[in-house]
């Protein structure tokens, strides 16, 4: 054991964490304290990221027309990818895919314009920016689910539409529509587990070993 290592009680609170993180559809109002909100905010910006180049930006909804307008971009989008799922559509639409609504509070997470700038990192992999992003996200899941909180990513929308509403900056992009607030209770699996929309797969099958498809 690493002498840096958390307590055992600290690494079972990571793990639990974790392992209990849900992508949450269903919400029951109710509101985020500002100084949590502020600590779960804090957690996301404590990602790491390519080059230190923080590539977030996050916009809290707090005029209720533009979440009335953004969870109508939702809308268009869900038939939209309903109609391209031919046999599955009427399962899909029957699927709850978003809580704009019923949240307490409602984020979207963006990268920022000005991108091209950062090079450290990025040269052949101009990605990075948004992994740095899903990252800074997945703090703010985790800060969340230990904070007793729901969180959910949505992303059916389309960015330019959402760009517009939101009056970002040219070469900006929204990537998610983030819902979060109190819920009823966490989903003891993924929603789309539960629901039998898809089905989770083993480790084992995804790791390999000195060559792809090659099985440790």
């Amino acid at each position: 054991m690493s002498d840096h290592a958390f307590s055992p009680e600290e690494r079972a609170a990571v793990y639990r964490a974790i392992a209990e993180r849900r992508d949450m559809r269903h919400f029951v109002g109710g509101e985020v304290a500002p100084e949590l909100l502020a600590r779960l905010l804090q957690a996301a910006h404590q990602a790491p990221s390519v080059g230190l180049m923080q590539p977030w930006r996050f916009i809290r909804i707090t005029r209720p027309e533009l979440r009335a307008g953004i969870q109508a971009l939702v809308e268009v989008e869900r038939v939209k990818t309903a109609e391209t799922l031919g046999e599955r559509s009427d399962e899909f639409m029957r699927l709850k895919v978003e809580g704009i609504g019923d949240c307490a509070e409602l984020l979207v997470a963006a990268l920022m314009e000005g991108r091209e700038a950062h090079v450290f990192g990025r040269r052949t992999l101009p990605q990075m920016d948004l992994a740095s992003l899903s990252c800074a996200i997945q703090n703010l899941w985790l800060a969340a689910r230990a904070e007793g909180l729901g969180l959910g990513w949505v992303s059916l929308f389309d960015p330019l539409e959402l760009a517009r509403l939101l009056g970002m900056p040219a070469g900006s992009q929204p990537v998610a529509v983030l819902c979060l607030g109190p819920v009823g209770e966490f989903y003891e699996q993924p929603m789309l587990v539960q629901e039998g929309w898809a089905r989770e797969r083993p480790l084992d099958e995804l790791v390999f070993a000195d060559h792809w498809g090659q099985r440790s």
